[in-house]
């Protein structure tokens, strides 16, 4: 077990370091909204419960994002929240082609392009103006950034569908590419992108109180149950 005193971005990054050895990891909310670390620092309580036993294991899917340029690998990296496609230093229109499962989907002209899994469907892909996912689902969300076109956007796909980008070589900058903001991998003109899920999933450990829709309400500051009486 880890157990990770924070935020999201801390057990983000925490997460990245068990990928593959599938640790589950236990969230203490020291940040500003803790999606994910959902135990208060006055509920630490808690954690003796779960360390009896009782709690309740999530596991959430995970991205794996490879760059490829003319048969040469750029890099690779993992993803719990999104793999981002983003300008250079100087914000710039980028150019590329959108394929699922080699099947051409559509050329976009935009800032960049989010894809995110349903637990990234409440971090950069929300502020992008995505759908949020509940976390069971098996889906991912693929958002535009600021296209040009007011008629592309976000759609979610199931969640085993292989995503490629490939970057035009109209382009005069270079855009580069994050994983859950943590690394940066130059994408040059004609460079392919391949999205896709990663075998290993995170096991994210909650109280057995954890409820997803109160979480939703606090941190998004949604409206509260009414009370009212009935005649």
């Amino acid at each position: 077990l880890i157990l990770v005193i924070g935020g999201d971005g801390s057990l983000i990054h925490a997460a990245h370091h068990v990928i593959n050895d599938e640790v589950p990891v236990l969230g203490i909310n020291r940040g500003r909204l803790g999606f994910l670390t959902d135990i208060r620092p006055d509920e630490l309580s808690k954690i003796k419960d779960i360390l009896a036993g009782k709690y309740t294991l999530e596991k959430r899917f995970l991205l794996s994002a490879t760059v490829e340029h003319h048969g040469e690998l750029l890099g690779q990296n993992n993803a719990l929240n999104e793999v981002a496609i983003i300008p250079d230093s100087v914000p710039h229109m980028n150019e590329f082609e959108i394929y699922i499962d080699d099947k051409f989907v559509a050329s976009q002209h935009s800032d960049g392009l989010i894809v995110a899994t349903p637990t990234g469907s409440t971090a950069y892909a929300l502020s992008g103006g995505g759908p949020i996912l509940h976390p069971q689902l098996d889906a991912m969300v693929i958002v535009p950034m600021f296209p040009h076109s007011l008629s592309v956007r976000p759609i979610v796909i199931e969640g085993n569908h292989r995503i490629t980008v490939v970057i035009t070589p109209n382009n005069t900058t270079t855009p580069r590419l994050t994983c859950d903001s943590q690394a940066y991998i130059s994408t040059p003109p004609g460079s392919h992108i391949t999205i896709e899920k990663k075998s290993q999933r995170l096991h994210l450990i909650h109280p057995t109180d954890y409820d997803y829709y109160a979480t939703l309400r606090s941190k998004l500051h949604w409206g509260r149950k009414l009370h009212y009486s009935e005649e």
